[in-house]
């Protein structure tokens, strides 16, 4: 998870050209950068929903509304966490992407895992 606090959580314009580079087309990039930011949203979204489920409750009644200190400060910390995209790209940037091309593996010709599996999101897809 350091990977997140290391990428900057504001947008900048990107030259096409670098992004383009290491697949030879920006349109190949893109699906890249598309699959693995959407590999990171899902691992994000089941990580949350894991700590999350302590506080559920099995009351029906709209009336009642129960406020939890800790499970604010939870989904406040996961709201203020770089988009899954900009983690994506950054790990593109950095060359931290392993991909593989058509005929390997999946539907559309693309498998994007992460180039180190110290960063639990690769069972995501």
């Amino acid at each position: 998870m350091d990977i997140k606090k290391k990428v900057p959580s504001n947008t900048i314009t990107r030259d096409i050209k670098n992004l383009a580079e290491p697949t030879g087309n920006i349109y190949e990039s893109v699906v890249l950068l598309y699959k693995r930011a959407n590999q990171i949203a899902l691992a994000e979204k089941k990580e949350l929903a894991k700590k999350l489920e302590d506080f559920r409750t099995d009351r029906d009644t709209m009336d009642e509304v129960f406020e939890n200190r800790e499970q604010i400060e939870i989904s406040k910390y996961y709201e203020k966490l770089p988009k899954p995209d900009l983690i994506a790209i950054s790990e593109f940037e950095d060359g931290e992407l392993y991909y593989r091309m058509a005929g390997t593996s999946g539907e559309d010709g693309f498998s994007v895992e992460p180039a180190r599996k110290d960063y639990s999101d690769a069972d995501a897809e």
